[in-house]
């Protein structure tokens, strides 16, 4: 029987643009045989051109069988890999359009968000010289202090509504520019506060511990909600003045009281981040703030004191009169005696004191009769209820002087609750924070969401967020690339911005010995030059020498967002990190923060008051606070629904400045203000 079998359709359907074997293009006939002959399968029949007759070869037939299906067979599996290569071709550029649709998106919404942020910060800037010009138009004598009072109101109440009027006049000169002032009537009452800083640290313009962003931080967030920010700090001759904007040298004198006389100073001013920023430069006592540093002299209480006089010196000549005076710290805590002792009378009777504390290490004891120095009184001062120290009673302690002087102290801690900081943290204030702990309030601290977010950070090499979190995954690819790691979605990456002690340096060495041979990666780097501590961080990097470790010896802002934002675990030296905000920006970056020393016996002890907690040390107790970095480790790799669960809702979680931290601030300024 002749069975008549096309090959024009193989087994395996071939891509268009591949042309079949013209070996399989025509017709053939097959013969089967049903006799007990020799051949009992299929023969390949040849079609004779004479006769038409079959001329069938035995010998080879099973051969050339063979040879047919093995060349089908072959032809069939390159098919299938060119298949293959074209969808992989295919699935990456899919991949490559998502990602470029995607980024195209985020830069579309950061650029409409920098717009919004651009057109509101000229908005505040413009505010903020037009309260400078007054300024100077007071210490150049052309009004007087209740003039330039009415008009200091007139900005504050409707700061946001004149700032298109006044940007056209605000470059004219000093004449041209009061006399348009004083068209401009129309007002749009405002229920922000008046605050005005005077402190020795902000961001960036000068920069050594924690207070200059918190400075910075927080003025910022209290403006955008709606308050009047302005800030007065030494002119200092190691400032950086990069980020001034406006930077001008006022054009006359003010004098201000100091060891028996009035000594000149001048004036400079300028904005920086849309706060108003004043500089005081003394004229005879130059030399305290020409160092190359801005603590650390023998005579800081003489500078910072001077500088304190100075400040409030310098409002009385202005005729201010903001809501809040809020100092900050021993070198401006002598504001409140001086304040309550010798300036309340002078049209201060409704603005209230804020100290803010970021930590009771220095307190500064002197001599009473320093005190003298700036106008005080020793005899009235040197008292247990006042000025005198605890523990050395014939000196008195700067520090305790504005607690007891403030009407309000706001101690920053973002894990510590009151009870435990009065009984545990006060150094020797312990009966003073005691006595007046109705004043404190306690405050986390935050980080700026403008430049941390990693929905739109421009450090990242990929954007993403808790409801898209690829981004991360490539961050990390980014981050093991750098360091020369070996690269992986499955390999855990612990990072950690040193600024501890130089005793955590032993627990590191312990964590990276046990972790690495598990195959964790770490990366450290290092923040600062801490004499001590640099030398112990190079000893461990000497004596850590494994696959998996890499050390940085330079903080480098840009590489920071990178580390962050790769790890899957920040290793952090403490949880209540107020100069660099790691723990809430790792959350934000879903990465999770881990104490070194953990399980921490002293984070179980910040107290039991859960009222008393903040908003974080709640959140972070629950989520990380208690667990080491092994269990972390163990928990990414067992139970890694339940991880990426705990990540994703602390992502969306608000810790920056202008949340919990500034709302206790809010609140501290309402309850003063009644008093």
């Amino acid at each position: 029987m002749e069975i008549l079998v096309t090959t024009s359709t193989p087994r395996f359907p071939f891509p268009p643009q591949i042309k079949r074997h013209r070996k399989f293009s025509r017709p053939q006939l097959l013969n089967c045989s049903r006799n007990t002959g020799e051949s009992s399968g299929l023969s390949r029949a040849h079609i004779s051109k004479e006769s038409g007759s079959l001329d069938v070869d035995d010998n080879g037939k099973e051969e050339r069988k063979r040879n047919d299906i093995w060349q089908l067979f072959e032809e069939a599996q390159q098919n299938i890999m060119y298949l293959n290569k074209q969808r992989l071709l295919a699935m990456e550029e899919l991949g490559r359009v998502k990602n470029e649709r995607n980024s195209l998106l985020d830069r579309i919404h950061q650029l409409e968000m920098q717009n919004q942020a651009t057109a509101r910060k000229d908005k505040l800037t413009i505010s903020s010289e037009l309260l400078l010009r007054i300024d100077a138009l007071v210490l150049n004598g052309m009004i007087g202090i209740t003039e330039a009072s009415d008009l200091r109101r007139l900005v504050i109440d409707s700061r946001l509504s004149l700032a298109d009027d006044i940007h056209d006049i605000i470059l004219k000169n000093d004449a041209e520019f009061l006399a348009e002032l004083r068209h401009l009537s129309k007002t749009t009452k405002g229920n922000g506060f008046h605050i005005i800083h005077i402190c020795t640290e902000m961001s960036p313009v000068v920069s050594v511990g924690s207070l200059a962003p918190y400075i910075t931080g927080l003025s910022c967030a209290l403006q955008r909600k709606g308050n009047l920010v302005e800030v007065i700090l030494p002119k200092y001759a190691c400032l950086n003045l990069d980020e001034v904007h406006g930077l001008r040298e006022v054009e006359a004198e003010f004098y201000s009281y100091f060891n028996g006389q009035l000594h000149g100073n001048k004036i400079w001013t300028g904005v920086v981040y849309g706060i108003g920023v004043t500089f005081i430069e003394p004229v005879y006592y130059s030399s305290f703030f020409s160092h190359d540093k801005v603590y650390g002299y023998l005579n800081d209480f003489e500078r910072f004191t001077y500088f304190s006089r100075a400040s409030l010196d310098y409002l009385v000549k202005l005729g201010k009169r903001p809501d809040v005076l809020h100092i900050h710290n021993w070198q401006t805590s002598v504001v409140g005696p001086l304040f309550w002792d010798v300036f309340v009378s002078q049209g201060f009777e409704s603005t209230r004191i804020v100290l803010t504390c970021q930590g009771f290490d220095s307190q500064s004891l002197e001599q009473p009769e320093k005190l003298a120095l700036c106008g005080l009184d020793p005899s009235t001062l040197l008292r247990p209820d006042r000025l005198q120290d605890n523990n050395k009673s014939h000196l008195v302690n700067v520090l305790k002087g504005g607690v007891v002087y403030s009407n309000k102290v706001i101690v920053m801690s973002s894990v510590y609750t009151k009870g435990y900081i009065i009984s545990a943290l006060g150094q020797g204030l312990e009966p003073t924070l005691a006595i007046h702990k109705e004043k404190l309030v306690i405050a986390p601290s935050g980080f700026d969401k403008t430049a941390w977010d990693p929905s739109h950070d421009n450090f990242l090499p990929q954007h993403y967020s808790a409801d898209d979190m690829e981004g991360k995954l490539m961050c990390k690819f980014a981050l093991q690339r750098y360091l020369g790691l070996e690269e992986g979605a499955s390999n855990i990456l612990v990072g950690c911005i040193y600024t501890g002690i130089s005793e955590d340096l032993d627990t590191l060495k312990k964590l990276c010995w046990i972790a690495s041979s598990k195959g964790v990666q770490f990366v450290f780097m290092r923040y600062g030059q801490i004499p001590g501590v640099s030398t112990s961080f190079e000893i461990c990097q000497a004596e850590v020498k494994d696959k998996n470790v890499r050390f940085i010896d330079e903080y480098d802002e840009e590489l920071s967002h990178l580390i962050i934002s790769g790890s899957d675990i920040m290793l952090c030296p403490s949880l209540d990190d107020h100069l660099l905000q790691v723990p809430p920006k790792a959350i934000k970056y879903g990465t999770a923060p881990i104490p070194v020393n953990s399980p921490d016996s002293r984070f179980r002890d910040f107290g039991n008051d859960s009222s008393e907690r903040s908003k974080f040390s709640l959140y972070i107790n629950s989520a990380f606070g208690n667990m080491s970095l092994g269990q972390a480790v163990d928990e990414i790799k067992t139970n890694p629904l339940e991880w990426n669960r705990r990540i994703k809702d602390g992502m969306v979680k608000d810790f920056s400045w202008e949340s919990e931290c500034t709302e206790v601030h809010i609140s501290a300024y309402q309850v003063v203000k009644k008093l």
